[in-house]
């Protein structure tokens, strides 16, 4: 299994552009604030950026928080959103350890990565990838 991991924000300049890319081709939206993956500065312009997102647990708190099963554990780590299902409670979004998940506003919607890799080719400084994990890697963490 593949997930997404910001081994290289050292990099980062804060462009954005993977966000864009997830917002644009995930979740067809021309904002950012609305990708699954978000960047922010570390502390200022000097000190970096950091990038938010799924940690990929298995098991997922967020999934086990929602009462419809629009979240369901991925096999290896992460989930998969059937948002037809979702209520818009917002029970995964504050059962997230990592505070990944992001409420949109005006859809009341979930929004959060699902590990499809479409922001890695978009940063300019390869700051993110796409990792196979074992499950013996899982079991490390």
């Amino acid at each position: 299994m593949k997930v997404l991991r910001a081994a290289n924000m050292e990099r980062c300049i804060g462009c954005y552009s993977c966000s864009l890319a997830c917002a644009r081709s995930v979740y067809k939206s021309l904002s950012w604030k609305r990708s699954g993956i978000h960047i922010r500065s570390s502390g200022g312009i000097s000190t970096g950026f950091e990038a938010r997102v799924c940690l990929a647990c298995d098991p997922a708190a967020c999934a086990a928080a929602c009462p419809t099963e629009a979240l369901r554990q991925r096999p290896g780590g992460g989930v998969f959103f059937k948002e037809k299902r979702c209520i818009r409670c917002g029970e995964c979004a504050k059962a997230c350890p990592v505070d990944a998940i992001y409420m949109d506003p005006f859809r009341d919607t979930p929004v959060l990565c699902i590990h499809c890799g479409l922001c890695v080719s978009f940063c300019p400084h390869v700051c993110l990838e796409m990792v196979n994990i074992a499950k013996e890697d899982k079991d490390d963490q």
